[in-house]
């Protein structure tokens, strides 16, 4: 097949793209260019760097390679999605809308109009096959569909990177062009393949920054846009305890960088409510009763599946954060792409506006937004 592999400059991509070319297939390189910093964020954007090391790691593998110029895209599809979400008092995923938007969308148009029959990038995900109709996979890493079967994506083989939950928002016909050619490896499995090929990116750190601008922190890419907007913080009785900078800076469950002394030792105060009609952050010692912290149920929106849409009412596991395990729940449809979710035990700090991922088991069967929470 002739395959588009996105390369970021980072390790795990570099490594995709060699095994795509080990697997015999027609391969090209491209590095998509998002952001180049113009506004002098604070912060690491290494976005020429990263440019140089892709060009290098496609040179190693004898792979043509181009840089793409997508940035009016990026900012109309992923950063005005952010900055309006902050702004409204909500958290929203960047990284996931990336990949949906970007990399299997506005990317994806390209390589078509470029001859390609798909894109791979570097998640620890994986691709099965399966009879449709049937919760079981029956093969792996295929590369086309039979007659009878259709793809899913399933976690990857490391349950520490795993990174399933940034696909959740994919649409079917994008889990049908996609390749994930790490997903069975285990990080240091993909590191020692990396160090046996020799290259430049094998040793390189793996990027913590948003989705393909570099290792700037959220904040600081908050504040070079949305105006500091002080306001009260205060506790569950309405006491002023402190002032913050802005809602936009803090998320729910935070229980560092706010600003407020714990009380007492060992105890800490958390982030359990953002108030935009009074600009007061509303903050409460942490124990397993806190109220406005634990939920059992929420209201679901913007359902998305990569399959079979979810039209019955159902057991599954929701993942409501990426470092946060997916806990069993009942989804019930409520149409309109809404639907309530109820867990079976509770769980900590769902928050409006986060990306919700929908497992059965393994397998990836979509994702949503958090709507509304219920506090009991």
């Amino acid at each position: 097949m002739k395959i588009l592999v996105a390369l970021s400059g980072g390790v795990d991509s570099s490594v995709a793209a060699a095994q795509l070319v080990r697997a015999g297939h027609d391969v090209e390189g491209v590095y998509m260019k998002n952001w180049i910093n113009e506004e002098n964020i604070i912060g690491d954007c290494p976005w020429e760097q990263d440019i140089v090391d892709a060009e290098a790691v496609a040179k190693q593998l004898g792979i043509p390679f181009r840089v793409v110029n997508l940035m009016t895209e990026y900012r109309e599809k992923v950063v005005k999605y952010l900055l309006e979400g902050y702004q409204t008092g909500i958290t929203p995923n960047p990284d996931v809308m990336c990949n949906r938007e970007m990399k299997f969308g506005v990317l994806w148009e390209w390589a078509q109009d470029h001859g390609f029959e798909g894109i791979a990038t570097g998640h620890y995900a994986q691709k099965k096959f399966a009879v449709r109709g049937s919760p079981f996979p029956v093969s792996e890493n295929c590369e086309q569909l039979t007659g009878n079967s259709e793809p899913a994506i399933h976690r990857g083989a490391d349950p520490n990177k795993d990174q399933t939950y940034f696909l959740a928002m994919m649409r079917p016909e994008q889990v049908r062009i996609a390749h994930f050619p790490i997903g069975h490896l285990l990080k240091p499995e993909l590191r020692e393949i990396a160090r046996e090929l020799g290259l430049k990116t094998a040793e390189k750190k793996d990027s913590q920054g948003i989705c393909f601008i570099g290792q700037v922190k959220m904040e600081d890419f908050l504040r070079t846009f949305v105006s500091d907007k002080p306001g009260p913080i205060v506790d569950l009785e309405g006491k002023v305890l402190g002032e913050h900078r802005g809602l936009h800076l803090y998320t729910l469950g935070q229980r560092k960088g706010h600003g407020v002394a714990s009380p007492v030792h060992k105890q800490a105060y958390v982030v359990v409510a953002k108030r935009p009609a009074t600009n007061e952050l509303v903050v409460a010692i942490e124990n397993p009763d806190t109220p406005l912290l634990w939920a059992w149920r929420a209201v679901l929106n913007s359902i998305s599946t990569t399959g079979a849409p979810l039209d019955q009412a159902r057991p599954l596991q929701a993942q409501p954060r990426y470092r946060c395990p997916a806990g069993d729940a009942t989804f019930r449809p409520l149409g309109d792409g809404r639907a309530e979710l109820e867990y079976r035990e509770p769980q900590r700090a769902l928050t409006p506006g986060q990306i919700c991922a929908l497992y059965e088991g393994d397998r990836l069967l979509g994702g949503a937004v958090f709507e509304y929470i219920h506090y009991e």
